[in-house]
């Protein structure tokens, strides 16, 4: 069972808290995003992408567009990233957010402002700020989404690289 938790300014003093909790997971990263409705785009993408092993087979914190993110491109725009000529720049986009390691909201919270490089070579930065963290221009709306390979955080926009 997974463990979502929204991110407000009264859930910054509760996380401490939920983390200490924990939660047991048998799933990868790409286990628990194809089994969340939020993440169905991102989850097809990610295999059009041909970006799946690599994300079962490392530890990442992915930064996951909602399905409702997605629908916030230019119309037109998805599609064109699906189709196999376009692989090479959905794999850039895609692997914008993800970064090695995994990172927790506290941590993030704590680290505002700071600079992580993402898998696909980019800086990215990551603020905490108004009892909320972001991710580039993206809110971070559900974090610490945990996973046997890292962790997940949903976020309301599709960040884009320079």
């Amino acid at each position: 069972m997974m463990k979502h938790r929204s991110v407000t300014a009264a859930a910054a003093i509760a996380v401490p808290a939920m983390l200490a909790m924990g939660t047991a997971n048998a799933a990868t990263l790409m286990q628990t995003a194809g089994e969340d409705t939020r993440f169905s785009t991102f989850t097809r993408a990610v295999e059009a992408a041909g970006l799946t092993e690599m994300l079962n087979s490392n530890t990442f914190t992915v930064f996951a567009p909602t399905d409702e993110a997605f629908s916030k491109l230019p119309a037109g725009r998805l599609d064109a990233l699906m189709q196999p000529e376009n692989k090479e720049e959905l794999r850039e986009l895609l692997t914008y957010h993800v970064v090695s390691g995994t990172l927790l909201s506290q941590e993030a919270m704590q680290k505002s402002g700071f600079r992580p490089q993402t898998v696909n070579g980019d800086a990215v930065r990551i603020d905490a700020t108004g009892g909320g963290i972001y991710y580039d221009n993206a809110h971070i709306v559900a974090t610490d989404i945990d996973t046997d390979n890292g962790v997940i955080h949903a976020i309301d926009a599709v960040a884009l690289p320079d």
